[in-house]
């Protein structure tokens, strides 16, 4: 069983990193009224994608180096300079210290998620998806449609305005991974990726399937589609974060995925 050190959390905070730098990287181009911004920093990036959104964090930081109060003096006048609170991803392998600091300066919890993993193997051999549906790559053409699927997975009354449209950019990454369930030409589920090579992961996320179609494995079939491509593509490692608890860690662990640690996220809202 893989132990998790700092080296290896620094590779699986990657695929929360990278994503967030490659969305705000995409807004800037397609919408600049949004300000998005990225910047390396300690090790890791912070990102900024727009008030209220669920993306635009700071994320890897202080894994591979020491985590000063100077960096933290960066990340905050980062996001004081989008009038946005500043928000940090850490994990227990972050020396004490680092949490102390944050304490010290008002941070607040904001999430707690799990970081799930998995060893992925070329040679490895899955069941055959559910019969009578089609599980295939999905193209840049069906964008909209899978982040459809996603929305009304997650919000069934309809998604908030921050949430709305994040599939398509994923569509536009290079690494990304995109496979949807189709039936009688319908696209009823989907399940997006993002292969980080410089760090051997993939990123597991923007799953969903209609309501009317749970229940039946697709998004099992789903996972293994893109676990599978992600082995050919030279990935050690896939990863997923969720909520503890929920039908996601669930799916994964069937899979043999294992939670690797809980994270926070914390904030710190600034005054006006």
């Amino acid at each position: 069983m893989q132990f998790v050190d700092k080296a290896l959390a620094r590779r699986l905070e990657s695929c929360e990193e990278m994503p967030q730098v490659y969305y705000a990287r995409i807004f800037q181009k397609t919408r600049p009224e949004m300000r998005a911004a990225e910047a390396g920093i300690c090790g890791g990036h912070m990102s900024f994608c727009g008030l209220g959104s669920p993306i635009g964090r700071a994320v890897g930081m202080g894994l591979d180096r020491p985590f000063s109060e100077g960096d933290l003096d960066q990340v905050e006048a980062f996001y004081r300079s989008h009038n946005a609170p500043a928000q940090v991803d850490l994990c227990p392998m972050h020396d004490p210290a680092v949490f102390e600091m944050c304490k010290l300066r008002g941070y607040a919890m904001a999430e707690l998620n799990n970081v799930l993993f998995r060893k992925l193997n070329k040679s490895e051999e899955f069941p055959e998806h559910p019969a009578g549906y089609e599980i295939r790559r999905s193209s840049a053409q069906e964008a909209s449609a899978a982040g459809a699927v996603v929305e009304s997975a997650f919000f069934p009354d309809g998604a908030p305005d921050s949430y709305r449209g994040l599939i398509d950019p994923l569509y536009q990454m290079d690494g990304a991974l995109a496979f949807a369930a189709w039936i009688d030409e319908k696209l009823v589920a989907c399940g997006t990726g993002l292969i980080i090579p410089d760090h051997r992961v993939v990123a597991l996320c923007g799953a969903g399937t209609l309501a009317e179609y749970r229940g039946r494995g697709l998004q099992t079939a789903l996972l293994q589609a893109r676990m599978s491509a992600a082995a050919e593509a030279g990935c050690e490692y896939a990863v997923i974060v969720t909520q503890g608890g929920t039908t996601s860690q669930r799916n994964a662990e069937r899979l043999g995925f294992r939670v690797a640690y809980s994270k926070a996220t914390v904030i710190r809202q600034f005054d006006a």
